[in-house]
Formats: C-alpha cells, sequence, structure tokens
C-alpha cells in the first residue's frame, strides 16, 4: 500500500512520528517530515532509509493562519501528497481548577485548529486528484476522558467530531479518514505536556513510561491503515475504557477515579 506513495508526517522529530518515518522508510514511499525542530528532523531523516526520498518541512501548527503556504511547499518537493498523518500537537497534565484560559486555548490552537487548518489546505489537492487519505493521530482521550487532561480531551474529542464529518462529506472523492487512538506510548509526551500556567512539566509518568514503545505502537499503526480502518484503538489494557464508556460509563468513571491518573 505505502509503496510508490508520498506520505507527510507531522510530529516527525521524536516519538510515533519519528518511529513512523523511519518504519516507512524501508516501505519505498516518499517521505516529507514536519515539525518545529528542523534541526531534530534532520536527524531523523539522516536515521532513516533511503534518506534520499525524504524532505524536511519544518513549521508550527500554532500557527493554523498560514497553511496554505505550507501545503503549497510540501507540494513543491514531489507534485503531490498521498497520505497525510497528522501526528503532531501536545498535551496537558494540570486541574481544570488551576488551569488559566490560555492553556485551554493554546491546545485547541495547536491540537485542533492547526490540525484542521493544515487539512483544510491540502483537501482542495485531494479533490483534484480524487484520492486522498487523512490518518490522524488523536489519542484514547479523543473517546473518553482523564483527570488532569481536559484541555487535551477537548480538542482530541473536536478531531473525532470534525474528520467524521470530513469522511461523510468526501466518501464522493474517495478521500479516506482513519482516526488513531494511542493509549500509552513511551515518549516525550508527558514531560512536554503544559501545565496550569502554561510551563511544561518536564518530568515523565509511569504510565507513559511503561506503555508502548514507539516503534511497536508504529507497526500497529501501519497495520490498522492498510486496513483502512475507520478507528483504531492502539495501546494496553487501557484500550478497554472504549468499550466501558460505551456500554458502562458509569463503570468507567468509577474505574478511573480508582486509578493512579496524573
Amino acid at each position: 500500500m505505502f509503496k510508490d506513495q508520498v506520505i507527510w508526517i507531522t510530529g516527525a522529530s521524536s516519538g510515533i512520528g519519528e518511529a513512523l518515518a523511519k518504519t516507512l522508510s524501508f516501505e519505498g514511499c516518499k517521505l516529507i517530515l514536519s515539525s518545529r525542530r528542523e534541526k531534530a528532523l534532520e536527524e531523523v531523516r539522516n536515521d532513516c532509509n533511503q534518506s534520499s526520498d525524504i524532505q524536511v518541512l519544518p513549521f508550527d501548527l500554532a500557527y493554523y493562519t498560514e497553511m496554505e503556504k505550507v501545503v503549497e511547499k510540501a507540494l513543491s518537493f514531489y507534485g503531490t501528497v498521498d497520505i497525510l498523518i497528522n501526528n503532531g500537537g501536545i498535551s496537558q497534565r494540570s486541574l481544570i481548577a488551576d488551569t488559566d484560559i490560555s492553556v485551554d486555548k493554546k491546545l485547541m490552537e495547536i491540537d485542533y485548529l492547526g490540525t484542521v487548518a493544515l487539512s483544510k489546505a491540502l483537501l482542495p489537492h485531494f479533490i483534484e486528484k480524487q484520492s486522498g487519505y487523512y490518518v490522524t493521530v488523536t489519542s484514547l482521550m479523543g473517546k473518553f476522558s482523564s483527570p488532569y487532561r481536559s484541555a487535551y480531551c477537548g480538542a482530541k474529542h473536536a478531531l473525532h467530531g470534525f474528520f467524521d464529518a470530513l469522511r461523510l462529506e468526501h466518501d464522493k472523492d474517495n478521500i479516506k479518514v482513519t482516526m488513531i487512538c494511542p493509549g500509552f506510548v513511551n515518549t516525550n509526551v508527558a514531560r512536554n505536556a503544559l501545565t496550569g500556567d502554561g510551563s511544561k512539566l518536564d518530568q515523565q509518568d509511569n504510565a507513559t513510561q511503561n506503555g508502548l514503545e514507539p516503534e511497536v505502537f508504529a507497526k500497529r499503526m501501519l497495520k490498522a491503515i492498510k486496513k483502512e480502518k475507520f478507528e483504531a484503538y492502539i495501546g494496553k489494557g487501557e484500550t478497554k475504557g472504549i468499550y466501558l464508556k460505551r456500554f458502562f460509563p458509569r463503570l468507567l468513571h468509577k474505574v478511573i477515579l480508582r486509578s493512579a491518573v496524573r
């Protein structure tokens, strides 16, 4: 499926995005790697197979009004994009009562508006060629919520609403959408999470530390993409929360209250 495809990955400088880039570099595709950090992207490219088939395009999702220019640059590399993997974003670790509204705003701007604006800017290209594939990494927190992550949960829930609508509106254009919902993955997502005043948490938590390794996650994610799943829940025991939420929401509430979630 991935051979000869042009695949654009955001959030590619570390964690899940880096693992996806390295895995896909053996699949005979061309890659565009994006994040804010150009130097880190160059390092990821150098660590990939067939690095000559990889372009680096640094930009910041927070500047969501500039996405038409970003897409224009991406299309200049290979003349097309076949798959956009929306993986960039930030998380949060703070109680609602302790969280300044500016933090909620920043999470929505980066995790929701940045991703939506980029996807909308690429949409005319997908419509013109009557094919395209959006793969959006949200979270299990896009399906149910947890303490200390209110703004993050809100942004991730919103992504599901938007991309479910996009899938419906553009089924006629052969545009596909897969929502990837990670559980705990051993990345820097917790260290980089924002606290109530907007500063970084700068520490790892046990659940994240004990999560899936990014390389394992990436392989499972690519299997879900090959199957063109509407949604995929990838993690360990925490994925059971999806089904508790659907059938036993009050039980899920009690389970989360008893868990040591930070």
